[in-house]
């Protein structure tokens, strides 16, 4: 009864800004990840081990690609038994503006919280990277009697300071003041070092939501947001909760990742976590699987090159029907239908769909879009001034080749 009764929201409407060019053509929750799937499959993945089976996507920005990623893959709820995962682009339905932040983005949904005839919402954000059973959190709301439950995390007091809201607790877990990227993070007690930092989800009652969204939009000092303004504005009058992320309860295996991967080096950083030896985010538990959408791709496989030698391949990923001929590839994500030719090197890489890497090509630290064929003979990570003049390169110095680029 208690998911039953729980209506799913994802927020997936985000620009991502800071991923360009990787954004320029889809949606942040649409970006390819770990040779495989797409950022916003953690999510639902999350969503249909947890029991969770009436999902709305709220989609915005460049929205096909990922609209055609859950057509293709997430098409798997009967909606004659009341299960459903439905996209819903902006309708305007209260105005003629575009989403204007978290908020609103509900607001203008309203009639659908309406007439769902839920007791509770579960509102997500659609582009973050981690594993979390939401049945346990939505028992510990339960058992709260809560208006309102934060999930939140730990978290250094210098991340706080950039990307976090950050919340401050009583000994029940009861929020007693929340602040959205403070200037000087209030710190747990007795750990000056880390603060507790709300992970962008949250369980309401769905009476409190709607209140709180109608007041919210009345209000012309507001900016819209969950963060910024409607969760301190509860506090002290409702009964507003914190649950820490990656305790023991729920049935995924407690691993404790979670990533944001809003920016070009934490995109690149949190695949390469896939490739260490013990990887921080457990993608192998069986009853606990990622879901995605699976193309009709013969298997990878490794061919010597023209010349006879053989290729080799250590530490990396290989999607569905890529092919090395030869190349050698260390340390890196090869995603479906890239072809490593002879000769080339490929090292601390993330090469999306169909890539086509030439003879004797030599890439590093470099992320590839879709389509994109290397010369032969191409760098790409090699000289920083070269690539700085065609590319886009990150703080970090990884180097960006966007989609269906064409070398002169």
């Amino acid at each position: 009864m208690l998911l039953d009764n729980t209506l799913t929201i994802l927020l997936a409407g985000g620009r991502g800004a800071r991923l360009e060019p990787l954004t320029a053509d889809r949606a942040k929750p649409a970006v390819p990840f770990g040779g495989k799937y797409r950022v916003i499959d953690f999510t639902l993945s999350n969503c249909l081990h947890s029991g969770l089976r009436r999902i709305l996507v709220l989609t915005q920005y460049k929205s096909h690609s990922l609209q055609k990623h859950l057509r293709d893959g997430w098409s798997i709820f009967n909606a004659e038994c009341g299960d459903f995962i439905t996209v819903v682009p902006p309708q305007m339905r209260t105005g003629s503006s575009w989403y204007s932040g978290t908020a609103d983005a509900l607001f203008q949904n309203l009639f659908l919280l309406e007439r769902s005839e839920a007791s509770r919402v579960l509102i997500l954000a659609a582009d973050h990277i981690y594993r979390m059973d939401y049945a346990a959190l939505l028992k510990a709301h339960e058992e709260k009697a809560a208006d309102l439950t934060v999930a939140c995390m730990r978290v250094p007091v210098e991340e706080a300071r950039r990307a976090f809201g950050v919340m401050a607790t009583d000994a029940d877990e009861r929020i007693l003041e929340f602040q959205e990227k403070p200037e000087e993070p209030k710190p747990i007690p007795g750990d000056p070092d880390t603060a507790l930092a709300s992970m962008g989800i949250y369980v309401f009652a769905i009476d409190r939501l709607r209140q709180a969204l109608a007041e919210d939009h009345e209000r012309n000092d507001s900016t819209h947001d969950f963060g910024q303004d409607l969760i301190p504005r509860l506090i002290g009058t409702h009964k507003v909760y914190a649950y820490r992320f990656g305790g023991p309860r729920g049935r995924v295996t407690p691993d404790r990742y979670w990533r944001d991967v809003g920016t070009l080096d934490a995109y690149y950083e949190a695949n390469m976590d896939l490739l260490k030896a013990k990887p921080p985010l457990d993608l192998y538990q069986r009853d606990w699987a990622i879901r995605t959408y699976h193309a009709q791709n013969p298997p990878a496989r490794m061919v010597p090159g023209p010349d006879g030698k053989d290729g080799l391949l250590a530490n990396s990923i290989l999607g569905s029907g890529t092919v090395i001929y030869g190349g050698v590839v260390r340390h890196s994500i090869l995603a479906a239908r890239v072809h490593v030719h002879e000769d080339a090197v490929v090292e601390n890489a993330l090469l999306f769909d169909n890539v086509t890497v030439g003879a004797g090509a030599r890439l590093r630290r470099c992320i590839v879009d879709k389509g994109v064929k290397i010369p032969p003979g191409e760098t790409v990570g090699i000289d920083p001034a070269k690539d700085a003049a065609r590319f886009k390169r990150s703080e970090k110095g990884v180097v960006v080749v966007p989609k269906d680029y064409r070398f002169g």
